[in-house]
Order: C-alpha cells, then sequence, then structure tokens
C-alpha cells in the first residue's frame, strides 16, 4: 500500500480541502489528509499524508512553520487580510522604518495573540467564521503563541505615500495567525494594518523547495516514502531485530532516554513504531509494522 507524505505547494484561491481532494484522487486512495490548514489566498507548503502516513500528521501539525508576508499599513478590514471589507483608513505617510521594525520586535517571542474573528476556531460547536458571516459579533480570547522571529526586509509606500506595504519573514510556532500579525503591527503603530499576501515556505523539517505543484503531481505523484518522512521529523533510534520484532507486537523494550517522542527502525531501515519513554521502558505510541494488530487496534497491513 503506496504510504508516505505528498509535500504540495498550495496554489492559490484552493482550500486546503481541494488539495487534499485531488492528492485522493491521484493517489487512489481515501486516507489522505493535511497537517495545517492554509487559507485560501494563502500559497505554499501543505504536508499532506497518505494511507499510513496520516498517522504522522498529528506531530507535524505542532512543528513550528515560516511564512513570507506582505502587510498593507493604513488599512484595517473585517477579515484582517485582503480578501474583507476595508473598514478602517489611516494615513500611514508619518509611519518610518525604525518605527516598523520596532513594532515588528514587540511582536517576537511569547506574545498572547487575539484570533481572527473569520478564523476556524470553534465556538459551542460552530466555527467563528461561520458566526461572523451570520452577523454574529465575535470575540475570541487571547492564546499564546511564540513568533521566533519577525524579519522586514522592504517598505514600499503606495497611493502617494498614504499606505505601506511591508515584505517580511516570519518564522513562529503551531497555532499562529499571520494575519493577526499584520493587524496587531497596524493596531500598534496607530494606522492600522491587514495582510496581501501570505506564502508558507517551510512546515518543521519539509521545506518549500521540495513542494510540487498539483500540475507536476498530476504527471508524477512524488511522495516522500514514510521511513524517510519519520526521520526528518523525529529522532531516530535503529532497532535490533529482537526490539524489532518485540515493538511489532506493541510491546516495551529499553527505553531511549530522551524526553521526546522517538521514530524507531528496522534493521532493514523501515518505520517500525514511534517510542516514548515510560520510566523503565519505551513504550510504543504508535506502531507501523504490526503483528497480528498491535496495541492500538491496528490490523497489519
Amino acid at each position: 500500500m503506496l504510504s508516505g507524505l505528498v509535500i504540495v505547494d498550495k496554489p492559490q484561491g484552493w482550500t486546503s480541502h481541494d488539495v487534499v481532494g485531488r492528492v485522493r484522487r491521484l493517489a487512489g486512495t481515501r486516507k489522505v489528509g493535511h497537517a495545517g490548514t492554509l487559507d485560501p489566498m494563502a500559497t505554499g507548503v501543505l504536508v499532506v499524508g497518505v494511507n499510513r502516513a496520516t498517522r504522522l500528521l498529528s506531530y507535524i501539525v505542532g512543528t513550528s512553520k515560516t511564512y513570507t508576508a506582505t502587510i498593507r499599513l493604513g488599512q484595517g478590514t473585517v477579515t484582517d487580510d485582503a480578501e474583507g471589507e476595508v473598514v478602517s483608513e489611516t494615513i500611514a505617510a508619518a509611519v518610518t522604518e525604525e518605527q516598523i521594525r520596532e513594532g515588528a520586535a514587540r511582536l517576537t517571542g511569547e506574545i498572547l495573540q487575539v484570533p481572527s474573528s473569520v478564523s476556524a476556531i470553534k465556538i459551542a460547536g460552530q466555527r467563528s467564521y461561520a458566526r461572523v458571516r451570520a452577523g454574529e459579533s465575535v470575540e475570541l480570547e487571547a492564546r499564546p503563541i511564540t513568533v521566533h522571529s519577525f524579519e522586514i526586509h522592504d517598505i514600499r509606500r503606495e497611493r502617494g505615500g498614504r499606505l505601506l506595504d511591508v515584505d517580511a519573514t516570519i518564522r513562529c510556532s503551531s497555532g499562529t495567525y499571520i494575519r493577526a500579525l499584520a493587524r496587531d503591527l497596524g493596531v500598534d503603530l496607530g494606522v492600522g494594518g491587514h495582510l496581501t499576501a501570505l506564502r508558507r515556505t517551510q512546515v518543521g523539517p519539509y521545506r518549500i523547495e521540495a513542494a510540487h505543484t498539483l500540475e507536476e503531481l498530476a504527471e508524477d505523484l512524488e511522495i516522500l516514502p514514510l521511513a524517510e518522512a519519520a526521520r526528518a521529523l523525529l529522532p531516530a533510534r535503529e532497532l535490533s531485530p529482537e526490539e524489532a520484532i518485540e515493538l511489532s507486537f506493541g510491546r516495551r523494550i529499553a527505553p531511549s532516554g530522551r524526553d521526546d517522542v522517538t521514530a524507531a527502525f528496522g534493521p532493514d531501515g523501515s518505520l517500525v513504531a514511534l517510542l516514548k519513554d515510560a520510566g523503565p521502558a519505551a513504550r510504543p505510541e504508535l506502531v507501523f509494522a504490526a503483528q497480528g494488530g498491535d496495541a492500538k487496534g491496528e490490523q497489519p497491513t
């Protein structure tokens, strides 16, 4: 059974669900999912799991991400991006490059962020964006995020200097909303702001250089093999033949000596299981090379 990751360069205008649907058709299987939604406006890295590799997706979702973005200062929108109606406009001509860099610095590190009201966060079982579109006023709670870096590359004056377009690269934790950073930078500078362009260039270890367009994938479905994908994502542990057999039955083995999850590989290089130390032993979190069904209820594949 074909299993692995497809690193897609998502096109603008497509939803992440649209991309999953296309990969399902190309791979000939229903068991396909993605690791971290990209808005339709955004382009770039969307990690898609096929068959058994869908089990890796929960470990990929929590990794850091890198984006290139363009932020327009001087306008605020209802959606905090270019797809929403402009709700405020303030001349940004007096804003200096130094002020913009200082504002970006204030949004770097461990901060609290209020997500955009049109995010996919659920409130009482309903998506926030659905409530906004139904005319409700939505206020989401601030949540902790980490912005590892917020680098400003270029600042351009538009419409006679009334608006400023700022190009930036942002590396951040999972759960960060880049359009909310654009909004907050504008608020901090007193002129409002919104996101006009967004491209994700990295998700965990998976970079844009390894991504393929949907047109390329239609010609040749490039799949990163399961074992190779796991080696890039997690610390590796090489197993003895005896350890590989024990894990394939869902049994515990000697500890790895690490606090985090480890990918365990058999002597043939195949991914046997994901492990985590639990006291005097390492227990399998997930078993991929199961014998007779593993401890998680998996059937052999």
